[in-house]
């Protein structure tokens, strides 16, 4: 029986603070394996990385979800109560009322509603000097999810409640003041959401009947019963909060265009499988969010390692993804990667792995995709814009992880704007 390779230090919570995505696979070079133990927050961990571990770690007869997430990521990120932290038949029929939403007519019209957003903005932006991109993709997504989830928004409450969304997601990996702003904000979404549910069911507010409002609302759990209105507004959140989520990734599909301007001219000429390629590779590049928890359900053995019962267990995600023994030159932005591998659920795990209908890998994930094609789109082919001179260097010790200056653009144009100048000059 082989040893589990310790870490030394006493407790490594500031040094995984420091460094969220990189934390695990550093250490597991270090001890040339694919884990390690630790203390987090004084809690004893097994920390993991890789396509095996990835596997290992989605055994739902080995391994439970339920009080395995700290508690500040509960009160902040994923709220009380919601699905991430069910097992077994309960989080399979709880999952299965976000599966319900992810149709493909459902998933083109929140395209739509995103689309005509960003119209909307990149017009706004167009008399702007200057553009930080990263906050006004914030209130973009946040109408566009409302609308598609069948949530009222009236112009009033654009800002105050997308940073309210924003501050669940970009806050809640921070200490301080900062972190419980992320909490309070927590609390406000919770209370607005389940005011929806509540207005929902008593009659006073009626939502489409394919909605995530209407079908949140009208859930019966696993026992039969109508989720409380407290759990229902959690899960009506975690239908907006992750759309608004993608925000990261549309920066980081702007990052790529950027850095690696070889790509543009492929997506300017409209190839949609390159695009697929393209926004697959920004997912696998680019870090989303580090690790995923877990806590082992029973002692077990594993390739020679005794793995104890109750033990928290932390699955790299950013790792794995960079793994050279799936990936060839993973350094290396190369979205052909894409067109010439077959894609499994335990090696390519950005958001999670596993089933999408039994595990818990992110139902939004193709939702991710689409908006970041989406975004591709604008950015390469019904837009201009300069890039003026600014830091571009990855916040890697930020959650989530972020281009310094958080994307500046200047000089916004409309290409159908574009395309009337130039008519006009030719004509003088």
């Amino acid at each position: 029986m082989s040893r589990i390779p310790r870490d030394k230090s006493l407790d490594s919570t500031i040094a995984l603070m420091g460094d969220p995505y990189r934390f695990i696979s550093n250490r597991c070079r270090r001890y040339r394996s694919d884990l390690f133990e630790t203390r987090l927050l004084l809690r004893k961990t097994i920390c993991m990385t890789g396509p095996e571990a990835a596997r290992l770690f989605y055994d739902q007869s080995r391994f439970a979800r339920h009080g395995a997430m700290p508690k500040a990521i509960q009160k902040t990120l994923l709220g009380v109560g919601g699905v991430q932290g069910l097992d077994e038949g309960a989080h399979r029929h709880r999952k299965q009322m976000f599966m319900s939403l992810m149709t493909p007519e459902g998933i083109e019209k929140l395209v739509r509603l995103t689309s005509a957003e960003w119209q909307i903005r990149v017009r706004k932006w167009a008399s702007m000097n200057a553009v930080v991109l990263y906050p006004e993709l914030h209130a973009l997504l946040t109408r566009a999810a409302c609308a598609w989830a069948g949530v009222p928004l009236a112009d009033s409450e654009v800002e105050p409640r997308t940073r309210q969304v924003t501050a669940l997601f970009d806050h809640a990996g921070s200490i301080g003041l900062r972190h419980l702003w992320s909490r309070r904000a927590r609390k406000r979404a919770d209370s607005w959401a389940a005011d929806i549910v509540e207005q929902i069911r008593s009659g006073r507010l009626r939502a489409p009947e394919h909605s995530a409002a209407h079908v949140v609302a009208w859930h019966r759990d696993f026992s039969g019963a109508l989720l409380t209105p407290q759990v229902a507004a959690v899960e009506l959140i975690n239908v907006i909060r992750p759309t608004v989520a993608v925000s990261v990734y549309m920066i980081f599909v702007a990052h790529a265009l950027h850095t690696h301007p070889q790509v543009r001219e492929k997506l300017q000429a409209g190839d949609e499988d390159y695009a697929e390629c393209f926004v697959q590779e920004v997912r696998r590049y680019y870090p989303f969010f580090p690790a995923v928890a877990a806590q082992t359900r029973l002692a077990f053995e594993w390739n020679g390692y005794q793995f104890p019962a109750g033990r928290r267990i932390l699955l790299d995600l950013y790792g794995t993804n960079q793994d050279p023994r799936t990936w060839e030159r993973p350094e290396d932005f190369e979205p052909e990667r894409f067109g010439r591998r077959d894609g499994s659920p335990f090696n390519f795990i950005p958001q999670g792995g596993g089933d999408h209908y039994f595990d818990h890998r992110c139902p939004g994930e193709w939702i991710a995709i689409e908006l970041m094609k989406l975004t591709a789109d604008f950015l390469t082919r019904r837009m201009s814009y300069e890039v003026p001179g600014q830091d571009l260097r990855i916040e890697w010790s930020r959650l989530p992880a972020l281009p310094r200056s958080r994307f500046v653009l200047s000089n916004v144009r409309e290409c159908q704007e574009l395309h009337l100048q130039r008519t006009r000059w030719r004509r003088r």
